[in-house]
């Protein structure tokens, strides 16, 4: 041992030294997964089979089998007091104490004078019915209401025949494909093909047999498909094949992903890693709500592929010193089109220009606009045009269904997306709203109503978002309630059922709605609620479909009963809330208590030099600015004028609980809006996005000057007012004077020809 100490190196264990355990560590962290069976891992057991011995993790994690659930390890710590569904609980228990005591007064006061075991008898069984029933909102008059059935009739479709739109603008359509190739076919190399294999992807997709040919050949892409066919791997594959057959030379990152949400940008991440599990390519994950000193030092090792969303790589580009685009081959855009939209024109912009010049350029969507003007802001360059489907197809098995909402009965809706909830639609269901506030109120509401439930918008810490979209797959909830952030990209197993509380913006946005369902040829289901004002889009999507679609006509007497029930519900709803504001109040104290602890503790010194403030490539103030333009915008369509607005916010902040009508209305109200800023944007004539061209021309910068021959010639051509005034007024002093140097230039002798010669 002496002579190894000497050498420095480490002996091995004998036999009768002890070993420091770690596995308690190990065994605390699988038991908080909740996908993991707890138990500690042996040796030789599951695990090993699990994982090849050549498997890479990613410097963005930390050894998870799952992005998911190493998304949520970084995000443990931060929990709330309570959760939501144990404050919707904690109402509805103290709501039936309230109910059972106020019935056994009414018997008591009824049957004062009749036998006490009768009376003790009944009470029991009152108990056990109300125990034993999970939904003990509905009494034994409402099982009518369960047994009538909705009545389902096919909608007429008049077709209007339209001319295809000629693609003006592309250098190719490579739409048309081989139908017999395979995988095999495609010179993929061996760690793919047995990828591709693990995962059971048996034969590619349309989108990919179009779309990886044209990709090995390093064209730039824009590709538009139906929801679910597979894109991810349509763009991921060429990518990683290009990566293995060229390996890089230094630790750079050669290709960027872009994707508009956090939780798409986790999902490409997860395909990303399995896809690439069988060679040396490293991924990484820098998407807002985790953890930014992880993902800076992943950043600093130089992975092979990035998944980023615009917001937090613009702060690493700014912030991480060692980190640049500059070395990028490959920028793809997944849901190209709401990337290049107006929220994300700036950081857009910004990405673009710190981006390498000479690139590979990759648009993928399921709306993909046809307009090459609309991606010049992207540098295309002679792009191949694959438009597999067309860009407003929903899903093939997908069967379309709609209710009609009466002019009068617009505060219906709450009603019958509950009964539908309730009665037929009741698990693997998504509800989408279009605003945030109303996914709450429907999270409360149904929880309320006996429902399990989740929600997902931009509201919620990412903590919240990632474990709503965890439970929904997992199956510990039946419906999640979200808003369009949960629209795009994501595949979620099993989804049968979309709900559309109100019509979207526009018909890309309902496309992406209804294809959370009927993925990857999977039948499906949706069913949205389509008022008098919001019919123009539906005639639109009934002229587009292949397929019938269906009109769903509940009974009156069910939605009346609905209805009553949510207005004896009014009051369960507002208590829940103020459970919620108390305690955010007791949080916001606790932290200023904490954060003034900390001071006192540390000292002025040391809290100054803490950490310095991360940069941001638009100031404060520009960032306000535009803030409050998008903001005006809203508001300035449907209320002009300042004192209005005020007046608009004003009343909505009195009025502690709005009618169903008004909660509707305002639905309604904010997918119009946007539908006329985009169409008020589209009426505007284009501007000019596009960066200047980075490669330089051939031809010289500017235009050669024109040699002036003579004053003479100058005269003849200048046809200005001014120069008309001094040819009738004769030649100035100026002028003049102009004339005698250049004659002298010639040799002539203008002083002696001059009649100005003094005498």
């Amino acid at each position: 041992m002496a002579t190894l100490e000497s050498l420095g190196l480490v002996g091995t264990i004998a036999e009768g030294d002890v070993v420091p355990v770690d596995s308690e560590s190990d065994d605390s962290e699988d038991e908080e997964e909740p996908r993991r069976a707890p138990g500690p891992r042996r040796r030789g057991g599951r695990s090993r089979g699990d994982f090849s011995a050549e498997f890479v993790f990613g410097e963005a994690e930390a050894g998870g089998d799952d992005a998911w659930t190493a998304a949520l390890r970084q995000l443990r710590s931060k929990k709330a007091a309570t959760t939501l569904d144990e404050k919707i609980e904690k109402v509805r228990q103290k709501r039936k104490l309230q109910e059972r005591e106020a019935k056994q007064i009414k018997v008591k006061d009824e049957d004062a004078e009749a036998e006490d075991d009768q009376t003790i008898k009944k009470e029991s069984e009152d108990c056990d019915r109300d125990e034993e029933d999970v939904e003990s909102e509905y009494s034994m008059d409402d099982e009518s209401i369960f047994t009538k059935a909705d009545k389902v009739k096919v909608k007429e479709k008049k077709r209007s025949k339209k001319g295809e739109v000629e693609a003006e603008g592309f250098s190719e359509d490579a739409s048309q494909y081989d139908d017999n190739l395979s995988f095999q076919d495609m010179n993929l190399s061996r760690p793919l093909l047995k990828a591709i294999t693990a995962l059971g992807f048996k034969q590619p997709t349309p989108i990919q047999k179009a779309c990886i040919p044209v990709g090995l050949l390093g064209k730039d892409i824009c590709a538009c498909a139906a929801t679910g066919t597979g894109k991810t791997a349509a763009f991921i594959l060429p990518v990683l094949e290009r990566l293995i057959y060229k390996p890089r030379q230094a630790p750079i990152t050669r290709v960027l992903v872009l994707v508009p949400t956090r939780e798409l940008g986790i999902q490409v991440h997860s395909v990303t890693k399995q896809l690439a599990q069988f060679s040396s390519v490293t991924t990484c994950l820098a998407v807002g709500g985790l953890d930014v000193k992880t993902q800076e030092a992943a950043l600093r090792s130089g992975p092979d592929i990035l998944i980023a969303t615009p917001g937090r790589l613009i702060d690493h580009l700014h912030n991480c010193p060692s980190f640049h685009l500059s070395s990028v081959e490959v920028l793809i855009l997944d849901e190209a089109d709401r990337m290049l939209d107006e929220y994300f024109e700036e950081q857009m912009k910004e990405i673009i220009r710190l981006c390498s010049h000479h690139r590979q350029t990759m648009l993928f969507s399921a709306t993909m606009t046809e307009e090459v003007k609309d991606l010049a802001s992207v540098s295309l360059k002679n792009p191949v045009r694959i438009f597999v489907n067309s860009n407003t197809d929903v899903a093939p098995f997908l069967r379309q269904e709609f209710i009609r909402i009466r002019p009068n009965r617009e505060g219906d809706r709450e009603a019958i997306v509950t009964a539908l909830l309730t009665r037929t639609f009741q698990d693997h269901v998504m509800l989408f709203t279009q605003t945030k506030k109303q996914a709450h109120r429907m999270h409360i509401l149904l929880g309320l109503m006996g429902l399990r439930v989740g929600e997902l918008h931009g509201n919620l810490s990412q903590t919240q978002r990632l474990e709503s979209l965890r439970r929904f797959k997992d199956e510990q909830i039946d419906i999640l309630v979200a808003t369009d952030v949960a629209a795009r990209g994501l595949d979620i197993e099993g989804v049968k059922t979309v709900i559309n509380f109100t019509m979207p913006n526009t018909i890309k946005h309902y496309v992406h709605r209804v294809g959370r369902t009927a993925r990857a040829g999977k039948a499906g289901r949706s069913v949205s609620l389509v008022g008098e004002e919001e019919r123009k889009m539906l005639k639109e999507i009934v002229k587009t479909a292949k397929t019938a679609v269906k009109a769903r006509i509940l009974p009156q007497d069910v939605i009346l009963k609905f209805r009553e029930k949510i207005e004896n519900l009014e009051k369960d709803i507002y208590a829940v809330l103020c459970l919620e504001r108390e305690e955010r109040e007791m949080q916001q104290s606790e932290a200023q208590i904490n954060k003034a602890k900390k001071q006192l503790e540390t000292g002025k010194k040391e809290t100054g030099s803490e950490s310095l403030e991360r940069s941001w490539f638009q100031t404060r103030e520009e960032r306000k600015k535009e803030k409050l333009a998008k903001a005006l915008q809203e508001f300035d369509l449907a209320l002009r004028g300042k004192k209005k607005r005020k007046k608009f916010v004003q009343d909505t902040q009195k009025k502690a609980q709005m009618t169903p009508e008004e909660r509707s209305q305002f639905e309604i109200l904010k997918s119009q809006m946007y539908a006329e800023r985009l169409a008020k944007r589209n009426r505007r004539a284009k501007r000019a996005r596009a960066l200047p061209e980075e490669e330089p021309a051939a031809a010289p910068a500017g235009p050669k000057k024109k040699k002036k021959v003579s004053v003479f010639d100058e005269e003849l051509t200048n046809t200005s007012r001014k120069a008309l005034k001094q040819y009738r007024a004769g030649p100035s002093f100026e002028d003049r004077k102009r004339l005698g140097i250049a004659q002298r230039r010639k040799g002539g002798n203008f002083k002696s020809k001059s009649r100005y010669k003094r005498k």
